[in-house]
């Protein structure tokens, strides 16, 4: 996702791709808040992901009476310290536990990447806790991930 990109087209604050205005396939630099959709035949699958960190609010109405997902509080005003991302004397984004610290523990991998094994973390609970339909972590599924039948999305940055 693109913040704060000023004259310069495609090099932003966070969520940068590379310099470029268009991403091609690739994703934004970390931290970034993520809509994630798996267009299938009979069902999609959609979510906004916090597992790289946080970067805007965003927030995905459906038609079709599917459920609403989002992350519509400013979560750079919450970050913890150790997370921050500043840029022009500001909070431009909040990373994640595991690009903060790189352990297997906050990454979900090793013996922690799996549903039974990783857990969320003091971090991921601030997330969770300000955005409660957005996924905090990696095996997040039961809380953050919606499912409509061919519904129409509308996306929102706030």
């Amino acid at each position: 996702m693109f913040i704060a990109c000023g004259k310069e087209k495609g090099r932003c604050e966070s969520g940068d791709c590379g310099g470029s205005l268009y991403c091609e396939g690739r994703g934004g630099q970390p931290p970034a808040s993520l809509f994630e959709i798996t267009v299938a035949a009979d069902q999609d699958y959609y979510d906004v992901s916090l597992v790289d960190g946080y970067n805007l609010p965003m927030s995905v109405s459906v038609s079709r009476g599917c459920r609403w997902v989002g992350c519509v509080k400013d979560l750079n005003s919450i970050c913890p310290g150790e997370l921050r991302v500043w840029s022009g004397g500001r909070v431009v984004g909040c990373k994640s536990a595991c690009m903060a610290f790189n352990t297997d523990w906050d990454c979900c991998r090793g013996a922690f990447g799996s549903p039974d094994t990783c857990k969320p973390t003091r971090y991921s609970r601030i997330f969770k806790g300000a955005c409660p339909s957005a996924y905090s972590y990696a095996y997040d599924d039961k809380s953050s991930l919606a499912t409509c039948n061919r519904g129409d999305y509308v996306l929102t940055f706030c």
